[in-house]
């Protein structure tokens, strides 16, 4: 009983990323067995840490230190615009996706000592603005509010994934 339901709660899974890859223009790697291998590691990381973190790194357990790696990732875009693919290989390009490249080894992008290493964005100053810009890490988007929003209204992150970008 327990294979049986570790078995739906994966498939549940797949279908759900594939539903949520499909509605944001994404694709995932068309090796299946690759895929579901993948998100049996998210299953584990989120039941370990309370969070899916990328499978392929190394979790601190600690949420803040580890913000960049909860999956989608930090870096994904960033990674299939520059290698057709994201560091663990669960996203990928639409010409991988249909057979006509192959997914191979990347750098990591992530900076030593995690997010807070790392300040690739130099702050914006405009002036009167009354209210602070934050910026999902995830997707790019940018709201003037006084607090980031709970979940982002483009890729569905939490707040956590935000950071003030003014």
């Amino acid at each position: 009983m327990l294979e049986t339901e570790l078995h739906e709660r994966m498939q549940a899974l797949v279908d759900r990323v594939q539903r949520e890859a499909d509605a944001s223009g994404y694709f995932l790697n068309p090796d299946r067995e690759f895929t579901t291998m993948l998100l049996e590691g998210y299953l584990i990381n989120e039941q370990r840490y309370g969070y899916p973190a990328c499978p392929c790194r190394l979790a601190a357990g600690d949420r803040d230190r580890d913000r960049d790696l909860i999956c989608p990732c930090d870096y994904r875009d960033a990674d299939l615009d520059e290698y057709g693919m994201c560091y663990c290989a669960l996203y990928v390009s639409e010409t991988i996706a249909r057979g006509e490249g192959e997914a191979a080894p990347i750098p990591d992008r992530r900076p030593p000592g995690g997010p807070d290493a790392e300040h690739t964005l130099e702050p914006v100053t405009l002036a009167g603005l009354p209210f602070p810009i934050w910026r999902c890490n995830v997707c790019g988007y940018l709201c003037a509010r006084t607090h980031p929003p709970a979940k982002c209204p483009i890729c569905h992150v939490t707040i956590d994934r935000f950071s003030r970008f003014v």
